[in-house]
């Protein structure tokens, strides 16, 4: 049984290493992480986040980036938000989510509000969340394939709702979201 106050001191533990706040011994790898928990932690992991992001004393930064939060203002700001009750009800909820997903919720309309400068090297690390809220509309691995680019320079932690084996993730232990090999489990 895992004991997820242990892990989240890891996690702390970790995103104070230098080391790893400059992603060296990653091979010229993009350092991008992923710390899985299980869904009945949500809670705690957010009272977490919260926690580290605003500790004044700490060597990093931490920049939240919620998945679902940047989508709702996606929504908001291309003025969906309030027809998409109508249109789920006039031509479906596939259609919704396919016309979303291919027209509105796309990966470069979420980097465009990840966007930050400059970004503080050796001291920054962005937490991405919101992950389990935002799906199906966008898919973990989706964003991270896209993030690398952008946040090369940084580490990437993600924290997920349900498990990463190296190669597949399982959203909520159950749904099956995609390959993804070039993240590391942040604790293993």
């Amino acid at each position: 049984m895992t004991n997820i106050n242990k892990e989240l001191d890891k996690i702390k533990e970790r995103i104070s290493n230098p080391n790893f706040l400059l992603n060296k011994g990653m091979a010229n790898e993009v350092g991008i992480h992923i710390f899985c928990y299980d869904p009945k932690h949500e809670y705690q992991i957010r009272d977490f986040i919260k926690r580290v992001s605003s500790d004044t004393t700490a060597n990093y930064r931490i920049i939240e980036q919620d998945m679902y939060e940047i989508f709702m203002k996606i929504l908001t700001e291309k003025r969906i938000l309030d027809s998409m009750p109508g249109i789920e009800e006039k031509r479906g909820k596939e259609y919704l989510l396919t016309y979303l997903q291919n027209n509105i919720a796309k990966p470069r309309a979420f980097l465009e509000k990840m966007r930050y400068e400059p970004h503080e090297r050796g001291r920054d690390v962005l937490f991405l969340t919101g992950v389990g809220k935002v799906f199906p509309f966008m898919r973990a691995h989706i964003m991270l394939n896209a993030m690398q680019e952008m946040f090369s320079d940084i580490p990437i932690l993600a924290f997920y709702p349900g498990s990463f084996n190296g190669q597949d993730l399982a959203l909520f232990n159950k749904i099956f979201e995609g390959n993804y090999y070039r993240a590391f489990n942040l604790i293993k």
